[in-house]
């Protein structure tokens, strides 16, 4: 097995995908935010004193997608088709869970943007919060599923 990011010289450069053809491709991807139970039940009601902590950790999930190619250095700019997120609050492990799902059709997959759309969303989730709770941990972060391309599919776990 080789890391594709590197040439023969051990070079970073970015992939050429120019070859590939395009298809439908998808990904999942998901993450927790663990947290006090008074900040929990900040969240469940609403009365966070920033506002809406999951509408707006949302959005923020949908423009770290759409901005991936920005922030890691090689990957390639994609025309995304679908960013979604959603959001499951956990009573019992005081957490909060996001995933996230992205599709394209195109060369190269989209598990980086789902990865991201994950952890810059539970970063708007502490900001959000973190006036009344700074020992929260995010953690759990990975891969459920992806979709399309070369590779096939892959399902964490199997």
């Amino acid at each position: 097995m080789t890391l594709t990011h590197f040439d023969a010289q051990g070079q970073a450069h970015m992939v050429d995908v120019a070859s590939k053809a395009a298809t439908h491709r998808s990904a999942t991807a998901e993450g927790w935010i663990e947290m006090l139970p008074a900040t929990r039940g900040l969240i469940e009601t609403g009365h966070a004193k920033k506002g809406d902590v999951l509408g707006v950790a949302r959005i923020a999930g949908i423009q770290a997608a759409k901005k991936t190619s920005d922030l890691i250095p090689l990957c390639h700019p994609l025309a995304i088709t679908k960013v979604a997120l959603d959001f499951i609050i956990d009573a019992e492990r005081n957490a909060v869970r996001c995933q996230a799902t992205v599709e394209t059709v195109g060369q190269t997959g989209v598990e980086m943007e789902a990865l991201t759309a994950v952890q810059v969303a539970l970063l708007t989730v502490y900001d959000m919060c973190k006036a009344v709770d700074k020992g929260m941990t995010m953690t759990g972060i990975r891969l459920l599923e992806k979709r399309g391309g070369k590779s096939g599919h892959f399902v964490a776990g199997k």
